[in-house]
């Protein structure tokens, strides 16, 4: 009788929690397992079932990095105090990690990593390269700051121009390129091994209640609690997401939302705007951004500043992981 009435729960599409055995029978897993079915069902304890109907398909991560520039627009060092080489090697060391347990864990997404750099010199870019190779997907591109010299308005340093140019390069891969979800990153960030895989998850469950797309972004910034704002918080996939109206610009979004707000990603990049992701932030108070508590990512600035360091995480441990292996 108890074979017969999981099938036919089964059939109807319901699910059977044994709370006695800590078991699940119609999913044959143990309830502290992943529960959800990609691209189909979202299943977090005691909140029940969410139908995906927000569906992805794929990831196309834009990767931008600069490792002339130690400190952008600042004349402090980074924790740590390392040359900015060094960020920039453990940062893509760490979002590669966080690629092939994306795979390992959800194989149906097609991901594609390009490295957009601006004009490393040949050393760098060899250990660069090197690091590329671990993922098969990874394509490197060289900035042309030609292409955006009659775009860009003249900036007061080079260092703000070829950001800015960077930026906006990114961006346009981001439009021409991707098919669903696109992730631009900044190479000064570490991230958990975990990262993508929650983000990916989270998009699509948030998403499939709220019935739209969002923003995200993957660190727990520290500015975001330096103003008494209201917020509201979501159920992700494995931990919390609260609403948040600012990011830098490493966020991740739909193809769909960067087509809609092109206006904005442009003039982000043509000039030097106070805040400089002025019209990226516009953008927020239209459609939902939220950042993870706690954070996935980890904003390697200078250790007082609230831009930066995630509170809550192991800053040195996460450091040493993700060093090169000579």
């Amino acid at each position: 009788m108890k074979k017969i009435f999981i099938k036919l729960a089964k059939a109807l599409g319901y699910e059977i929690l044994d709370q006695n055995n800590f078991v699940s029978p119609t999913l044959d897993k143990e309830l502290n397992e992943n529960l959800s079915d990609f691209n189909d069902s979202s299943i977090v304890l005691p909140l029940g079932e969410v139908k995906i109907t927000r569906k992805i398909k794929s990831l196309l991560i834009v990767f931008r990095t600069n490792t002339s520039v130690e400190i952008w627009d600042q004349n402090k060092k980074r924790l740590f105090e390392y040359p900015k080489i060094e960020y920039a090697t453990r940062s893509l060391i760490s979002l590669i990690k966080s690629i092939k347990f994306l795979r390992q864990k959800l194989p149906e997404i097609n991901v594609k990593l390009i490295i957009l750099d601006d004009h490393s010199n040949s050393e760098n870019l060899e250990k660069i390269n090197k690091i590329s190779e671990q993922e098969e997907s990874s394509e490197i591109i060289s900035l042309d700051h030609d292409k955006y010299k009659s775009v860009i308005s003249k900036q007061k340093s080079t260092e703000t121009f070829s950001n800015l140019a960077s930026l906006l390069n990114s961006f346009e891969i981001g439009k021409d390129q991707g098919e669903d979800l696109v992730f631009f990153v900044e190479d000064d960030y570490l991230h958990f091994e975990t990262m993508l895989e929650e983000m990916i998850s989270s998009f699509q469950r948030i998403c499939s209640q709220l019935g739209k797309d969002i923003f995200m972004c993957p660190s727990d910034y520290p500015y975001l609690y330096m103003g008494n704002e209201k917020t509201n918080v979501l159920i992700g996939n494995k931990r919390h997401w609260r609403i948040v109206n600012k990011t830098l610009c490493t966020f991740l979004t739909s193809k769909t939302l960067i087509n809609k707000y092109w206006d904005n990603f442009k003039k982000t990049c043509e000039n030097r705007h106070d805040p400089f992701e002025k019209y990226l932030n516009e953008i927020y108070q239209k459609e939902i951004c939220i950042s993870p508590l706690k954070s996935l990512s980890l904003h390697l600035t200078n250790i007082n500043s609230s831009y930066g360091l995630a509170p809550f995480i192991n800053y040195k441990e996460l450091w040493e992981e993700n060093k090169i292996n000579h």
